[in-house]
């Protein structure tokens, strides 16, 4: 099997999670969340917000906004892809800066 095949491979199924904090006194409501999807979208993995034992998909508003998450809510980032860390580590940010720009 050629190297570069099996390096591919390996980056394709890479997973990263992270636990993340709403900081936004409104919670996770539409700007963020509108937000977040844009962001996630511009990222070839998989990323999915964890909250309990709802998963959704990151990248769609609608997924998202059906957590109803409010201020103070820990929740889990999890991206799987080639660009898995990358995505986690900017949507990280987004919630550290409130998803402001910065």
């Amino acid at each position: 099997m050629n190297t570069q095949l099996v390096n591919e491979q390996h980056n394709a199924s890479l997973e990263v999670q992270r636990h993340v904090c709403v900081l936004d006194d409104m919670g996770l409501h539409a700007r963020p969340a509108a937000r977040l999807a844009q962001e996630a979208q511009k990222f070839a993995s998989d990323i999915h917000l964890v909250a309990g034992r709802q998963e959704v998909d990151a990248k769609s508003i609608l997924d998202i906004l059906t957590l109803a998450v409010g201020s103070g809510a820990t929740l889990t980032l999890r991206a799987r892809g080639e660009d898995a860390r990358e995505a986690v580590d900017h949507l990280e940010r987004l919630f550290r800066n409130k998803f402001q720009d910065g």
